[in-house]
């Protein structure tokens, strides 16, 4: 696969499946930014800045040479973040919080090269049957969970508790592709 118009500010082996599975293969650049949100701060609004600060950190690491694409991925149930969990008994209260509930995953995408900055998103809506607490137990049981925003993937075991999705499926893995190609598209970095 040649190499890529762009560089990828995340070092998330799911994102770089997705952009490989639209013919690039960027350089990654793992990126460290503070991902607290502000006070007040708005879900979506929160997702978008992440987005933002993470190409911004990329370009920064970067020859400045390539366009950098940064993304984040959020998930969000009844107004509240549900982010990585920080430990096993984490990642079961977040997915009993889930089971037999609908919550919206954000995926926020920004593109920056210099002070040339384009931004897009996703909001997809996930349906969770209920899930049994022992079967959460032994998701939990093999880490799947736990580098995962909302403490599950939908691409693994979890998604044997998704009842119906409205959105984007790539957006919900984390890198939504349909706008990720129009963001490239309308940056010029691809035709």
């Amino acid at each position: 696969m040649p190499s890529s118009p762009f560089i990828l500010a995340s070092q998330s082996p799911r994102r770089l499946q997705l952009l490989q599975q639209m013919g690039f293969n960027p350089v990654c650049y793992p990126v460290d930014i503070d991902e607290t949100p502000l006070k007040g701060e708005l879900a979506l609004d929160y997702c978008q800045r992440l987005a933002l600060e993470k190409a911004q950190a990329g370009w920064q690491q970067s020859t400045k040479k390539q366009a950098v694409l940064g993304a984040d991925t959020i998930v969000v149930l009844a107004e509240t973040l549900l982010g990585k969990p920080s430990y096993e008994a984490d990642a079961l209260e977040t997915l009993m919080k889930l089971s037999n509930q609908v919550h919206q995953v954000i995926s926020a995408i920004a593109l920056v090269e210099g002070n040339k900055i384009k931004q897009d998103y996703s909001i997809s809506e996930v349906h969770f049957a209920t899930i049994p607490k022992a079967e959460a137990l032994k998701y939990i049981q093999s880490q799947e969970p736990m580098d995962k925003a909302g403490s599950y993937g939908i691409q693994g075991y979890a998604a044997r508790w998704i009842k119906h999705i409205s959105g984007s499926y790539s957006g919900i893995m984390g890198l939504p592709i349909y706008q990720t190609g129009k963001l490239l598209s309308q940056f010029g970095v691809i035709e």
